[in-house]
């Protein structure tokens, strides 16, 4: 891998990510002067079989824009800022760096794609991805919900992201009497009525509860009944947890990240990267020959993985959007769903007859209905797996044991199959069940990683956010693996299973806190803190500002003719005065001619669509589509 010898600030934490998964994977990482350029972030990939392939990271969609940007400048130009702040009724960042891991992640999957396409005689010769690009893919389930042509959702307060008047509602985490911040957790109603029950709290209340709760993955919003924080804030957390144990609930606190860094199997997870690779089996493969894809496919069209088949079988957002992810790379996606389809087909909002939200992550791929618990349904699936290419499954820790379909039995009907789980923790081991009786949801991993604490680090927030952070990054993640894997067996002639989770892409998110706290020297330029980082109303709409250093700080206080001498303090008094004099539109049109970065922060998602420099990375429809992040010449 050959990476440039310097960097820019705002493409720093993408290099950093970058860097460490490739170091994760063994890569030797060579900085060379051809790698530069201050309007995109290049990278070459290449292997002991495929000539150099360029690794191309670009700012926005429209290559002739040429603003400048950063983390909370892209999290605000996509809608995340307003999917997280819509608990808090206001936008918010989201306090990680982001989107610049999950463009990291995207731009080297984009990378070995690309040279598995090579090895199989497709003239690929390098593969682009944009922060932009990553940051709407974050966003797809709450854009189609947002844009979705048969919902009369589209007018209610989750789906249109502008703030409401009052306080913010009780919501997730919950704050105990004692002042320990905790999630709950719960894939069924019964544990919930009752925990709630057993608190004093009324069947009408915790019925009301119920639904709020359940649809905070797919609106990132839950207004709670009040009269359901009253009961939480009136006991100790020691108390909860024993209601908690009785009921069937789950709970978990909100931890640091030096809480999780002490775990015995954070540092090993760090080390490794968010994925483990084991081999089947190691035959030597012939001088010139590679492992083509099942039945000895050629590609139909240009795209990487054409001509591979994958059998997924997966629920809620992190397998099915990896699934969709190797979809948009070219391969044949065969969707396994119980009798009846998958219930979350009927979830609101609709288009053209289904869920919009089930739709984004979805709607490239083949359904088979089958019953995976019958004899007959395993057999086929068995079939299914003799000709596929991969498997992809994200059951429950020990299902795939009890169903006779984990990794051994697939791999002795095909040696060459990769085999995916996508968890939420590290292992799908049964023995995990009744060690950690936490179910292995976003939220909980959030609670458990740190990544929750650090999210709530700055003070805006209790911890967390109720965007899914973990589920899509957790998807990409297992695509990522997936996509790795396929190149060491197009190479090695071997079969694999790959492991990836909620809690290794939590990993992967805070790589550079783990490096502080292991005290070890960092692998690339390591990203600073910005002097002036907010979100500020103007006369018409909020902008998103972000100063690096001083250099910018001085061009900000030229060009809002402010004295740049003033105390921090009132300097940030006098942006918050100043800013309500022109609209968002016209303070970003300026700052972007002195170099400024700064954005205009997207409250209802439907904007989006109407942008030009996201329209690229966009398709409109009975809802509005997430295009692939990838470009490959």
């Amino acid at each position: 891998m050959k990476g440039p010898k310097s960097i820019t600030p705002d493409f720093a934490p993408i290099a950093s990510s970058f860097l460490y998964q490739s170091e994760a994977l063994g890569m030797q990482t060579v900085a060379d002067g051809n790698c530069a350029g201050d309007e995109t972030l290049c990278f070459e990939f290449e292997t002991p079989h495929t000539a150099p392939v360029t690794c191309e990271i670009t700012r926005w969609e429209d290559p002739f824009r040429q603003a400048a940007v950063s983390e909370n400048i892209m999290q605000a130009a996509c809608g995340l800022m307003s999917v997280h702040g819509r608990s808090h009724r206001q936008p918010k960042p989201l306090g990680l760096n982001y989107v610049s891991t999950l463009t990291a992640a995207l731009a080297l999957q984009g990378s070995i794609a690309a040279s598995i396409a090579r090895l199989r005689g497709l003239p690929v010769s390098s593969s682009t991805v944009s922060m932009a690009a990553a940051g709407l893919l974050s966003m797809s389930q709450y854009i189609a919900g947002a844009t979705a042509s048969e919902s009369p959702e589209t007018t209610e307060a989750a789906e249109a992201t502008r703030p409401l008047p009052g306080s913010s509602p009780a919501c997730p985490p919950f704050v105990s009497l004692d002042g320990v911040i905790f999630e709950l957790e719960t894939l069924d109603a019964g544990p919930w009525q009752r925990f709630w029950s057993t608190l004093g709290v009324s069947s009408a209340a915790a019925g009301k509860g119920w639904r709020v709760f359940l649809l905070r993955y797919a609106k990132a919003a839950s207004p709670l009944p009040d009269e359901l924080s009253r009961a939480i804030s009136r006991l100790t957390y020691h108390r909860i947890s024993q209601v908690c144990a009785r009921t069937g609930m789950a709970i978990c606190p909100v931890r640091s990240i030096d809480d999780r860094a002490q775990d015995d199997d954070a540092r090993q997870i760090w080390q490794q990267g968010p994925w483990a690779f084991s081999s089947f089996s190691s035959e030597p493969k012939p001088n010139g020959e590679y492992l083509l894809p099942a039945g000895g496919a050629l590609p139909e069209d240009d795209l990487p993985l054409s001509g591979f088949t994958v059998i997924e079988s997966c629920r809620r957002i992190q397998g099915p959007l990896a699934g969709h992810l190797l979809a948009l790379l070219g391969a044949t996606v065969i969707r396994i769903e119980p009798p009846g389809g998958d219930p979350l087909r009927g979830m609101p909002p609709m288009a053209a007859g289904c869920s919009a939200r089930f739709q984004a992550l979805n709607h490239l791929k083949t359904v088979r209905e089958i019953d995976i618990k019958s004899a007959a349904g395993k057999t086929e699936i068995r079939e299914l797996a003799r000709h596929a290419d991969i498997f992809l499954h994200n059951w429950a820790p020990g299902k795939a044991v009890l169903l006779n379909l984990d990794h051994g039995d697939l791999a002795a009907i095909n040696p060459s199959l990769i085999y995916a789980y996508a968890g939420g923790w590290a292992t799908d081991c049964a023995e995990h069940v009744s060690s950690n009786s936490m179910p292995g949801t976003d939220f909980m991993a959030q609670a458990y990683s740190g990544v929750a604490g650090k999210v709530g680090g700055g003070g805006s927030s209790r911890g967390g956010s109720l965007f899914t952070v973990l589920d899509v990054l957790g998807g990409v993640v297992a695509a990522q693996g997936v996509t790795i894997a396929l190149l060491n067996r197009c190479m090695n002639n071997v079969g694999a299973k790959v492991t990836s989770s909620l809690m290794s892409a939590a990993t992967l998110l805070c790589a550079e806190d783990f490096r502080d706290i292991y005290s070890l020297p960092a692998s690339g330029s390591k990203p600073s803190t910005s002097i002036i980082n907010d979100v500020y109303a103007t006369r018409q709409g909020r902008i998103a500002i972000e100063c690096p250093d001083v250099d910018t700080v001085l061009r900000l206080a030229e060009v809002l003719d402010l004295t740049p001498g003033i105390e921090n303090n009132g300097f940030q008094q006098c942006l918050s005065e100043v800013f309500l004099s022109k609209t968002a539109d016209q303070w970003v049109e300026l700052f972007q001619h002195a170099g400024i970065p700064s954005a205009v922060v997207i409250e209802d998602l439907v904007d989006l669509q109407t942008l030009a420099h996201l329209q690229p990375g966009l398709t409109s429809g009975s809802y509005t589509q997430v295009n692939s992040p990838w470009r490959f010449k």
